[in-house]
């Protein structure tokens, strides 16, 4: 065999062995989960994460809301459970729809529901926002919905958080906003999980992986010493018992990050491969058809 021949044939081994490695570390595209997601009664938008870096992603359900990069680009990744591809979240780069373009995303009212879920692979480091409309700084605070990965200040560290506010500004008398429910379990880190949180317009409660557990009344970090709670406050976290209903206040939708005091923060770091939200509380039954 000659010298060309073999260097042909050692080529070819390289490069089978490299397809061989993407396919394997590629999470192959479900067009069931998609068709479930559809097919879900009160979808407001899905977001598949399938465009290149520099373009807008585009939802489907009741309108486009294309979400504009800001801060930086998010590279498009070989890798997540429905499109096959993901955006990759780091540099604190995130994503941004204005509020006055929200339209059907606005979700408010007293007793209105909600639902945001996300596929998500964390990379476990820090606090991590995944969507919704949550700003914690501007004109006091402008809070609404949004679903987090890990808030260690009221016992939701690496833990699947989903919270709702009525004001948008911080919970009396306490520093920040402590009305968020937190799943049991925590969120493994460098894994795609399912995350997940529903608002009935009384209960918040967090899912992972399409499961909900629930959690005894614990006394809650950093409730200590306030007016009325000398103590210290004990609740359950999951689920949340908040009846005040979500407040129209004016935020903005992100993806990624939020706004704090110091600027954009609590910038999620991992991949984002699929993000919806519903105009309901689904239930338990509905959840976990979403799992991975």
């Amino acid at each position: 065999m000659n010298l060309l021949l073999k260097n042909l044939l050692l080529s070819a081994f390289f490069l089978i062995c490299q397809v061989s490695i993407a396919l394997t570390n590629q999470t192959i595209k479900s067009p069931a989960l998609v068709q479930k997601l559809k097919t879900t009664q009160g979808l407001v938008a899905f977001w598949d994460f399938k465009e290149k870096e520099g373009h807008a992603r585009k939802a489907r359900g009741m309108g486009k809301f294309q979400l504009q990069e800001m801060n930086g680009t998010l590279p498009r990744i070989n890798d997540g459970p429905l499109s096959g591809y993901s955006a990759q979240f780091e540099n604190k780069a995130y994503l941004c729809l204005p509020n006055s373009h929200t339209g059907k995303l606005n979700i408010f009212g007293k007793d209105q529901g909600v639902t945001v879920m996300a596929w998500v692979k964390w990379t476990g480091e820090q606090t991590g926002f995944v969507g919704g409309m949550w700003n914690e700084y501007q004109d006091g605070g402008k809070r609404q919905y949004g679903l987090f990965v890990s808030l260690p200040h009221y016992n939701g560290k690496n833990q699947v958080c989903g919270h709702i506010s009525q004001t948008g500004r911080p919970t009396p008398p306490f520093p920040y906003s402590i009305d968020y429910s937190a799943s049991k379990q925590e969120v493994p880190a460098n894994q795609w999980v399912c995350v997940a949180f529903t608002y009935d317009g009384k209960i918040i409660k967090s899912f992972l992986n399409g499961r909900f557990e629930a959690r005894e009344p614990e006394l809650i970090n950093y409730t200590k010493g306030f007016d009325g709670y000398p103590d210290g406050l004990t609740q359950s976290k999951n689920p949340y018992y908040f009846p005040d209903g979500m407040g129209n206040n004016g935020s903005d939708f992100t993806v990624g990050a939020v706004l704090l005091k110091a600027g954009m923060g609590n910038f999620f770091k991992g991949q984002i491969g699929g993000l919806a939200v519903f105009n309901r509380a689904l239930t338990d039954e509905e959840l976990i058809k979403f799992k991975l």
